[in-house]
């Protein structure tokens, strides 16, 4: 059941369908055990793609936990919230869908105005009516189907109010049959109420003009709808080019970039028929087994499909005092837009920029369009003419915790370890924090402190032998003919005449004199130095070089390459670090005389 109120879209909204003879819920758990029993498909409920990027890149985001009920939320008390995938597909099928589209006109943003959609979700998902007295504002026929809903589920609809002077008798005549009193060529220009919505006044539209004369009905809920904007975010995302549609007034998936299909609404498609239809071609299409045939479904849905592409709608009275809102985010009113164009502003991000429509968390899903339509009439200038915005990841608000990850406890931080940690945890290693390493400190036997451990394993380096696992020092290689002199001009120590198989302390200081690093660099050949750094300096000395290379000396004929990860340092300490290794290494003397004190030999292990 949680599998379906997730991936069920606008079917859990419309409990009287039925498709191919089959009720609609009924249809769609057949639909997702089908799937379920595939086993090459899974299923992600609760999740949502947040960004599409170049080759086939998705990132998503699944709540795992994220507002459950702790009795629901699994095994586990340490579970995280949520879980970001990151994938790269062969091929991508995007049935993104459709936002219902606002009404702009006077007074549209108090409490209980709200899209037919949601009364519809309200009453068939969650069972909840949304008011006791109705009133639908529409230009589009899905409004239709809210308030046949609605009174079907005895709540009163006040009027049905329809700015069009043409609509289908056989929605007319649904509507007559339930009692409910259709208004055509009619707007709404202005409600009323304090903490939710009380009344709406009525009028009849001539010529695009609102009549003086108004009509006052009692509501305390308005639903009002302006047809649907395909979600075309995502394609947006993947460069895919868009397509001005005029009938629907929206802007559709056009050439994609990416190896991509859509379908359903998001190509503005609206009949359920027909999104079915496209939806099997498809996944017919992506599935070779099925030889990218689609079949004919059969649907009982009424047809609701025509609408009315309408700007702000008319009002009365001094247009600089309405407030008809655009934007219910960032509470931008369509006198704003054409303040805008008056101000001279043309580019439609410069308009957006100017008045912050779209710039709210929900990147204009509802009021982009309605900004183009207002912007288009008002400079006389049709929309593809004005621009499109541009839809940026994430489609969602998407928290920092999903894309960082589940930093609690031990995930508190990244933690780097060296190649040999496996062994010193093994030993009974006490490890310390090294900024993002773990580092064995001490190793302590039986009940010993950490002062009797450091003082035997002391005793025992000065006696014998000691080993250190120095692999979480910073390793930089700088090779090129001009090696030498970038060395000479980043330390303050001169490395012209240190010969290849020689070591040398170097000392590195910043640009305000203090000391910034230091360590022990070998260098292996003519054009080779091996730069050792401190644990925690390698990340900003590598940057600084970088830096001056490109910046400063661009001419200088030199790589850096990190190599802090390739390779694993084991440091011999005591009297006897020489008789230890002996045999073990193949091509190098280890006598002193052949190998002496800062010195740096390449060879077999």
């Amino acid at each position: 059941a949680d599998e379906q109120n997730e991936m069920g879209g606008d079917l859990l909204s419309s409990p009287g369908l039925v498709i191919d003879g089959v009720p609609a819920w009924d249809w769609l758990e057949t639909a997702l055990s089908t799937l379920r029993a595939r086993p090459n498909v899974r299923l992600l409920p609760r999740t949502t793609v947040i960004g599409y990027y170049h080759d086939n890149f998705l990132g998503l985001c699944e709540r795992l936990t994220d507002h459950l009920p702790e009795s629901d939320a699994g095994p586990g008390a340490d579970r995280p919230r949520e879980r970001l995938h990151r994938i790269r597909a062969g091929r991508v099928i995007l049935a993104t869908g459709a936002i219902e589209r606002p009404l702009v006109f006077a007074d549209n943003d108090r409490p209980g105005i709200m899209l037919c959609s949601a009364a519809r979700t309200y009453l068939n998902r969650y069972g909840v009516a949304v008011g006791e007295t109705v009133c639908v504002l529409t230009s589009h026929d899905s409004a239709y189907r809210a308030a046949f809903d609605l009174s079907d589920a005895n709540i009163h609809i006040g009027a049905l109010i329809d700015v069009r002077d043409d609509v289908s008798q056989d929605l007319l005549a649904q509507a007559e049959k339930r009692g409910i009193e259709v208004r055509l060529s009619s707007v709404v220009t202005g409600t009323a109420g304090r903490k939710r919505i009380r009344s709406i006044d009525i009028c009849r539209v001539k010529d695009g003009v609102a009549a003086t004369r108004s009509d006052t009905i009692a509501c305390d809920a308005l639903l009002m709808s302006g047809g649907w904007t395909p979600s075309v975010h995502l394609f947006s995302h993947s460069k895919g080019a868009m397509v001005w549609r005029e009938d629907i007034g929206a802007y559709v998936p056009g050439t994609p970039n990416e190896v991509t299909d859509c379908a359903g609404a998001c190509t503005g498609t609206f009949s359920l028929a027909d999104i079915l239809e496209q939806g099997s071609a498809a996944g017919g299409a992506a599935d070779n087994a099925a030889g990218g045939a689609a079949r004919r479904f059969q649907t009982n849905e009424l047809n609701c499909t025509a609408g009315l592409v309408v700007e702000a709608l008319p009002a009365r009275g001094d247009e600089s005092k309405i407030k008809a809102f655009v934007d219910f985010q960032n509470d931008v009113c369509a006198k704003d837009i054409k303040l805008a164009l008056r101000e001279g502003f043309r580019s439609i991000e410069h308009v957006k920029r100017y008045t912050t429509n779209g710039m709210a968390t929900d990147q204009g899903k509802t009021s982009n369009l309605n900004a183009l339509q207002i912007a288009s009439v008002d400079s006389c200038k049709p929309v593809p003419d004005i621009g499109l915005t541009t839809f940026r990841p994430p489609f969602t608000p998407t928290t920092f915790g999903c894309l960082v990850g589940h930093n609690d406890g031990a995930l508190f931080d990244v933690t780097r370890r060296t190649p040999i940690d496996d062994w010193a945890q093994s030993q009974g290693a006490v490890f310390e924090p090294v900024r993002l390493w773990q580092r064995a400190r001490y190793f302590p036997r039986g009940t010993e402190t950490m002062a009797q451990a450091v003082t035997r394993e002391c005793q025992a380096t000065r006696d014998s032998l000691g080993i250190f696992d120095a692999s979480t020092l910073g390793k930089i290689e700088v090779v090129g003919a001009d090696a030498a002199t970038f060395m000479n001009r980043i330390y303050t120590n001169a490395w012209s005449k240190l010969a290849p198989g020689r070591c040398r302390y170097g000392l590195m200081l910043g640009e305000d004199g203090y000391i910034m690093d230091d360590g022990v660099v070998g260098r292996l050949a003519q054009d080779r130095f091996h730069v050792t750094t401190t644990t925690g300096g390698a990340p900003r000395v590598l940057a600084m070089m970088e830096d001056y290379l490109q910046t400063e000396w661009p001419e200088l004929d030199v790589w850096l390459t990190s190599t802090t990860e390739q390779w694993a340092v084991i440091a011999l300490n005591g009297p006897n670090a020489r008789k230890l290794i002996a045999p073990f290494v193949e091509g190098i003397d280890l006598s002193p005389a052949a190998f002496p004190h800062m010195a740096v030999r390449e060879g077999r292990v």
